[in-house]
């Protein structure tokens, strides 16, 4: 019969006094691992060069589009000065 319960020599099944760590680094190893899943997610997707474009447009394409409406410039000419101001 063991002196101590059945727990070891060192406390709650041999950890002793670092059983937190026991629980804490495997949570913060499944964190880094979502936040790179996510960060790689994000940037293959180019989700903030989409987000740049959709919200804020330059004064440049909103005049070229204006022009196009207007029916002063071809589709032709007007995909060509697009790719120009996008880059």
């Amino acid at each position: 019969m063991m002196w101590n319960g059945g727990y070891g020599m060192m406390g709650w099944g041999g950890f002793g006094w670092l059983w937190p760590l026991h629980v804490l680094i495997p949570l913060l190893i499944l964190g880094l691992i979502i936040a790179a899943v996510m960060a790689a997610v994000r940037y293959s997707a180019d989700w903030e060069d989409r987000s740049v474009r959709a919200g804020r447009s330059s004064p440049g394409l909103d005049a070229l589009d204006a022009r196009y409406a207007r029916g002063e410039i071809n589709r032709e000419e007007y995909m060509q000065k697009r790719r120009d101001i996008l880059g």
